[in-house]
């Protein structure tokens, strides 16, 4: 059995404390710029490439923070200042946030909706890249962790040495390693992603397949959670999960449906031409 006593505090600047989870979170952050202008340059995308990623970090941070204190209400009612620190964030409403940012963005600027979604094809390649490198932030922080596990083997089951990131009856006790299973899922989503580059059509389906199957691992993921539930047994991120799911998964069919329509009748336009004239 695997256990994880490493300090999360990686070291301290007088009394500011630097935490492996920043370290981890400031390289997914930094990973995603390269994947995103790498992404950008191959699709032929020069404008708005840094605003566009600097404004979506922004959104992702502030989505986060919002879904985190939400989802820990009570906490914060109790202790509002804590609101505005940074030391938790929520997945899904990272997401959330970054694509409402996205809009927003757009809308100031006027931008075209079909070069948004390109550009969300660009992020789609190295977000879940992004997210598997903040999860080893998660795993030495022992934040997200999973429900009491009655296996006692790697990697069923992890211990972890006392930490304030986690709730005092869970120290010491064998868990699911939900860190790694959401690590492992980002890398499985990264993977397949990569090898669909170029391949769906049209602009944005790229995006919509990566949000889409991705909320669908991290929805199996949280069954083992140990989160509260907040509708139908179902945790607050589940509820998000199957909201994505609801929204982008039938975008996603309708817009490559129709543009395949759209294809096909302009090929059998292409191929009628032709006759005609000879006709002619």
């Amino acid at each position: 059995m695997l256990t994880i006593s490493i300090n999360p505090v990686a070291f301290t600047i007088g009394s500011l404390e630097i935490r492996w989870y920043g370290i981890m979170v400031a390289i997914a952050v930094a990973s995603l710029l390269v994947m995103m202008l790498r992404e950008t340059k191959r699709l032929g995308i020069q404008r708005d490439v840094y605003s566009l990623f600097f404004w979506g970090i922004v959104g992702g941070i502030v989505g986060g923070r919002l879904a985190f204190v939400v989802y820990d209400w009570p906490h914060f009612i109790a202790h509002p200042l804590d609101v505005f620190g940074l030391e938790g964030m929520a997945q899904n409403g990272m997401i959330i946030g970054v694509v409402a940012a996205a809009l927003i963005y757009m809308a100031a600027t006027k931008m075209r909706f079909s070069i948004l979604l390109s550009f969300g094809d660009a992020a789609a390649v190295g977000t879940p890249l992004a997210l598997a490198i903040a999860r080893i932030g998660c795993t030495l922080n022992g934040c997200c962790s999973g429900q009491p596990s009655p296996f006692n083997f790697f990697p069923l089951a992890v211990i972890y040495t006392p930490r304030d990131a986690m709730a005092p009856e869970y120290w010491g006790v064998p868990l699911y390693f939900t860190q790694f299973y959401h690590l492992l899922w980002g890398l499985i989503v990264f993977g397949i992603v990569w090898r669909l580059r170029g391949k769906l059509t049209p602009e944005g389906s790229l995006f919509f397949f990566f949000i889409c199957i991705f909320a669908a691992g991290d929805f199996a993921i949280r069954f083992l959670r140990t989160d509260d539930p907040v509708l139908w047994g179902l945790r607050q991120s589940q509820v998000l999960d199957l909201a994505a799911l609801a929204i982008f998964l039938p975008w996603l069919i309708i817009r490559m449906r129709r543009f395949r329509k759209q294809a096909l009748a302009g090929e059998l336009a292409n191929q009628t031409e032709p006759a005609q004239n000879q006709e002619a």
